[in-house]
């Protein structure tokens, strides 16, 4: 083989090695930025879910695609698994799932979570196969969350009970103690 000719052929390996190498890591979080609570739901399941979970709007990959070879720590695939209403995805963040074997409780905290499930009620289940008779996960509602207890009434309410037991009269008797005088001779 000329020279010329190993060139071109290891040029044009190089070239396609390249592009392979640049499709790599190219999937990208498919939920529009203007939705901000959700856009931040998918990043943080993407950083903290993705080892385990699959959901294609979040490029995540974690669940093993065959049965046959999934293991015990595999998560569902949200891209089939209808999780709605909102309310059972943040039980699962909340409790390590519903086993609570395998996933770590509380893997994200706070607006963190509520963020999460979300994203995850919003998505999760849009490449669920169809059933007869079954409305599809995108035709359930994907509900509300209560709204979170505030603290200002909960410390107000604290302080007026202390304050009202302080200064409510006890109804303990009170023992005298009387000295006896000893005599002395």
């Amino acid at each position: 083989m000329s020279r010329s000719v190993r060139v071109l052929l290891l040029s044009s390996a190089s070239i396609a090695v390249a592009a392979l190498g640049a499709a790599c890591g190219t999937e990208r979080i498919d939920v529009p930025k203007s939705d901000a609570p959700v856009y931040h739901g998918a990043v943080l399941f993407n950083m903290r879910c993705a080892g385990c979970h699959t959901l294609s709007y979040a490029a995540t990959h974690g669940s093993a695609p065959n049965v046959r070879t999934a293991q015990a720590n595999s998560g569902p695939n949200f891209n089939v698994l209808c999780e709605r209403p909102i309310t059972r995805v943040l039980y699962a963040i909340e409790n390590g799932g519903f086993s609570g074997a395998y996933m770590p409780q509380n893997v994200v905290v706070g607006q963190d979570a509520v963020d999460v499930a979300r994203f995850v009620a919003t998505y999760a289940g849009r490449a669920a196969p169809t059933q007869p008779g079954v409305p599809s996960c995108v035709q359930k509602a994907i509900g509300t969350l209560p709204s979170p207890p505030s603290t200002t009434v909960a410390t107000a309410t604290t302080s007026a009970t202390a304050t009202s037991a302080a200064s409510a009269p006890t109804t303990t008797s009170k023992r005298r103690r009387h000295k006896k005088k000893s005599v002395h001779s």
